[in-house]
């Protein structure tokens, strides 16, 4: 059995790796098997779920599944490996063993002078040059996952704003997924440098039935980052009890009378 092209992209913080490896997978035949696999992530698989809000029908691992990752190759049309920036570039060769794969390294166009004896130098089959994420050297990483939290939309705008603008110390990449007041999934990206974009609905059913199960989480990389106030400012954006229920109560009551009309 002929072995499907997998294909290995890494690069720096928001350099751009999931969303080239999503522009790749919008241009693949809905009839084809895909699998993406994405190691280093945790337990806060924050691309992951992300990619699979956009594609339902594909083959998603992360950490701890790697033996299934690998046992399922063989039934793929093709593999999409994101090899987060926190990973030794060589280290999915211990995974994908004795496997042939095409590396992808996705770098900022500033760093192109910069390139040549570099280890994506040395590593990569393919350059591609991808957003100008920033080159400063990252000393913090801090994840939480927040599932089974709901976040007041109004308080999430504002610990952004903070994030982003040097409140809680240099960030160089923030992104998250919440759950918010209105039952809706929110995606949040930041890449130092780059344009800001607009919170991110993701394409999920409202949750308006008490605490949401899903994945919600957020993770920063940044230099002296003050990760208690972090932790007790994302703690005051979380809604008690009353409020979650009192809020979808007030959502469902709208949405009733919308369908009404």
């Amino acid at each position: 059995m002929a072995l499907p092209k997998i294909t290995v992209v890494a690069g720096l913080f928001g350099s751009g790796k999931t969303t080239w490896i999503s522009q790749k997978l919008r241009d693949i035949p809905s009839l084809e098997k895909v699998i993406y696999f994405s190691p280093g992530t945790g337990n806060c698989p924050i691309d992951q779920t992300k990619i699979a809000t956009e594609f339902p029908d594909l083959k998603i691992f992360g950490d701890g599944q790697e033996i299934e990752f690998i046992y399922q190759i063989p039934t793929a049309d093709s593999v999409y490996v994101e090899l987060g920036s926190y990973l030794e570039l060589h280290s999915i060769s211990k995974i994908l063993d004795h496997l042939n794969y095409h590396t992808i390294a996705i770098i900022p166009p500033d760093l192109k002078n910069d390139l040549k004896n570099s280890e994506y130098d040395s590593w990569a089959n393919e350059i591609i040059y991808g957003a100008p994420a920033p080159s400063i050297m990252v000393e913090n990483l801090w994840r939480v996952v927040t599932t089974s939290q709901v976040i007041d939309e109004n308080s999430l705008e504002e610990f952004w704003y903070e994030i982003t603008h040097g409140a809680y110390g240099i960030v160089a990449r923030a992104k998250a997924i919440f759950d918010v007041n209105d039952g809706r999934s929110l995606y949040c990206d930041f890449v130092s440098g780059v344009p800001e974009i607009e919170f991110l609905e993701l394409d999920l059913p409202r949750h308006l039935q008490g605490r949401p199960h899903r994945f919600s989480g957020i993770e920063i990389v940044g230099k002296n980052l003050d990760e208690t106030a972090l932790k007790s400012t994302l703690s005051d954006c979380c809604l008690s009890e009353s409020l979650i229920f009192q809020y979808q109560q007030q959502v469902q009551q709208i949405l009733l009378e919308v369908q009404q009309v």
